[in-house]
Formats: C-alpha cells, sequence, structure tokens
C-alpha cells in the first residue's frame, strides 16, 4: 500500500531515541521529511547520522516554550511546510497518592500535558494549510488507572481528552487529531532501565512481558508501534480522527 507520504514533513518531539526515533526511520523509508527535537545532544548527533543529512535533528526542551517555538520555526523555514505533528515527548513517573509531592505532579504536567498542548497550538496554522494531522503518544492506563500509577496516569488521561477536544475543534479547518495509547514496548528508557538493574535487555523484556501478564506473550516492538503511527499520519487514514487506538498486546483491560 502507498501511503503518500513522499515529500511530507512530519515534525516529532522526543525523537531522538526510543518510539520517537523509530516512527522517524519509518517515515523517511516512506519518503517523509523529519524533524525530530530532543534534549541529549549525543543522541541527537546519533540520530542525524542515522536519519540522513535532509533531517533536521534539533537540540530543545519540550518544556521550555521558547525552545520549542525555535524548533517548529526552524522545521517550517526549512521544509516550507508541516503536514504531520507528533507529540511523543515523555517518561513514566508513578508514585502512590500520598507519598507524590506537589512538584512531582507540576512537573509530569508540564512535560505531558502543557507542552504537547504548547506544540499544537504552535503548529495549528502549518497543519491547517496542509490538512495535515497530529498525534499525542499517551499511555493504555490514561484509561485503566491503576494504584501507585501517578501522576502519568493523570496526565494522560489529560492527553486523551484534550485529544478528543482538539479533533473537534479543528476537524472543521481539515485537521485530524488522534492519540495512541502504548502499553509496554521497546524503548530507550527500557534500556536505560535494564542497564541500571545490570541485566541483559532481552531478559528485562521478557520478564516485563511474564509479569505483566500481556496475553500476546512479549513486548511490543518500536517498528510496531512506528507502523501505525505511520498509517494515521497519512493521507490513508483521512477519516479517521478524535480516537485513541491502543497498541498493547492486548494489555488493556478495557476496550
Amino acid at each position: 500500500m502507498d501511503l503518500e507520504l513522499n515529500g511530507r514533513v512530519v515534525l516529532i518531539t522526543g525523537g531522538s531515541d526510543g518510539l520517537g526515533f523509530g516512527l522517524a526511520q519509518r517515515l523517511v523509508s516512506e519518503g517523509a521529511l523529519v524533524a525530530v527535537c530532543g534534549r541529549d545532544a549525543d543522541r541527537l548527533q546519533r540520530a542525524q547520522e542515522l536519519l540522513g543529512s535532509e533531517a533536521l535533528c534539533f537540540q530543545a526542551d519540550v518544556t521550555k516554550g521558547e525552545e520549542i517555538d525555535a524548533f517548529i520555526e526552524e522545521a517550517i523555514a526549512r521544509f516550507g511546510q508541516l503536514d504531520g505533528v507528533v507529540n511523543n515527548a515523555g517518561q513514566s513517573a508513578g508514585s502512590s497518592i500520598a507519598e507524590s509531592d506537589d512538584e512531582m505532579w507540576r512537573r509530569d504536567y508540564e512535560l505531558k500535558v502543557i507542552a504537547a498542548l504548547h506544540v499544537s497550538r504552535r503548529a495549528l496554522s502549518a497543519l491547517e494549510a496542509s490538512k495535515g494531522a497530529l498525534i499525542n503518544v499517551l499511555a493504555i492506563m490514561a484509561r485503566s488507572p491503576g494504584a501507585n500509577s501517578t501522576p502519568t496516569t493523570a496526565s494522560r488521561a489529560a492527553g486523551l481528552a484534550l485529544t478528543k477536544a482538539m479533533a473537534n475543534e479543528v476537524g472543521p479547518l481539515g485537521v485530524r487529531v488522534n492519540a495512541i495509547l502504548i502499553g509496554l514496548i521497546e524503548s530507550g528508557q527500557w534500556v536505560r532501565r535494564a542497564d541500571s538493574a545490570n541485566v541483559s535487555l532481552d531478559e528485562f523484556y521478557v520478564n516485563m512481558a511474564k509479569n505483566s501478564k500481556i496475553p500476546l506473550g512479549r513486548v511490543g516492538r518500536a517498528e510496531e508501534f512506528a507502523d501505525l503511527a505511520t498509517f494515521l499520519l497519512s493521507p490513508r487514514a483521512s477519516y479517521i480522527t478524535g480516537v485513541g487506538i491502543s497498541i498493547d498486546g492486548g494489555l488493556s483491560p478495557v476496550i
């Protein structure tokens, strides 16, 4: 199937490694042009080498509005358009409500909700011009929060509400907005946790899948996430908006 992405421009936050980088690679393979941002200079350099000279790899912290504005402005200046945006930046933060503090909640909300809102608002005029698409990368626990899962689950639930509200607002402008709710999928944060635990990555993933009782019996692959996101960004998904799609191997207890 031709996804009609050749020459289209997609901006991805948190795209220097993990799921965001996997998506960038998939988009490049489809002929798209990508702009990714991240905080770590070394990861960005590696991403630049692997994505090629046409990609824009920009150092920016999504919680700092002026840095994100500079990233988006640079992407539009270089490519002349913006056809897709993926709000992917984030990391897991789980604690009991009783043991968490206000600052922990503020940091998480800034990273996962305010940052996505800022990026979306800033990119909207460009997406309207191209009749483009936006994806918010969330987590299945946005729909089924468990104990000791906040503030992440609360922030992700807010992201789901933001997705639906935005889809209703910008649909008449020809812009589509969807969310992908991920379960346990290979990513950079798990690589770093395996290193910290001094276990091999394969063993870490096997134990994670077993302990979590994933029906398909394994952790998801980054390319499986990338395939779904690439489709949702493409014109082939032209009548899909305002939905949250889970990719979790059956882990979520709700549909």
